[in-house]
């Protein structure tokens, strides 16, 4: 299924959002949002969006989070707070600008729980997906921050990133390590604002994900107060929608069509 693709920027605190929308012909039900991962970008989803919409007949919307790809960038360090502040922030100023009154969200890895959060605070949210979503902060997941921290000393693995983000991979990176590694973010969880989730959720995640374990996904299921779905992919590690596409958008496309 083709789609026609539009990009545009939206205004939000702290400057501008950058956002790439895919419509298939014919698109029906609630938009479905995508919230990337901690060193990622609306391009750095490649052609998944359109495969997505294709597959689910819904308009597709990603966007770059204030500082990252191709929105207005930041030199100051994200706080602890910054999940709550995705959703009480910026999310809002995106529905806004979009004009989206309904909505489903799907959350890559701490765009995952960013997505829990949207859907915990603001009305509106018909479904949620996460994907290798962090729901508290484990060994595991301080554990892969570490050795990426380190993979990316090296200058050829750093340029990887660079080229995603015109000359702010150091922020980039800082924004994800610096943060999750801070002393003062060990006690952070989704615990709180679980039971306020009251739409269908269905949590993918990888057995062998090198950032978190099953605990997680375990964890959000168990604590929403709407219908929750688990999907635990074997021989999967961090990034299911590259290393297990079909199954996830076949996944998805199920659980959409049903939940709402």
């Amino acid at each position: 299924m083709s789609c026609e693709v539009r990009d545009r920027w939206v205004e939000a605190p702290g400057g501008r959002l950058f956002v790439r929308r895919w419509q298939p012909g014919g698109a029906a039900g609630a938009p479905l949002v995508l919230l990337h991962d901690s060193l990622g970008s609306v391009e750095q989803w490649r052609d998944f969006p359109e495969l997505l919409a294709g597959t689910t007949g819904r308009e597709v919307i990603a966007y770059d989070r204030m500082g990252f790809g191709q929105s207005t960038p930041r030199t100051e360090r994200p706080s602890i707070h910054f999940i709550r502040e995705e959703a009480e922030l910026q999310f809002p100023a995106l529905r806004r600008g979009l004009g989206l009154a309904r909505f489903a969200l799907f959350g890559h890895s701490v765009g995952g729980a960013m997505a829990v959060m949207v859907a915990a605070l603001l009305d509106g949210c018909e479904a949620v997906v996460t994907e290798s979503a962090q729901a508290f902060v484990e060994d595991r997941t301080l554990g892969g921050i570490c050795a990426a921290q380190a993979a990316f000393a090296d200058p050829a693995q750093f340029a990887k990133l660079e080229r995603w983000h015109d000359g702010r991979a150091a922020w980039v990176l800082d924004a994800w390590t610096g943060v999750w590694l801070d002393p003062a973010f060990g006690d952070w969880s989704l615990d709180a604002y679980l039971p306020s989730v009251h739409c269908p959720l269905l949590a993918i995640h990888g057995d062998q994900d090198e950032f978190g374990s099953t605990a997680f996904p375990g964890r959000i299921v168990n604590g929403i107060a709407g219908p929750g779905d688990l999907a635990i992919l074997e021989d999967c590690g961090h990034v299911p929608h590259r290393e297990r596409r079909e199954d996830v958008l076949q996944r998805v496309s199920i659980f959409l069509d049903h939940g709402t």
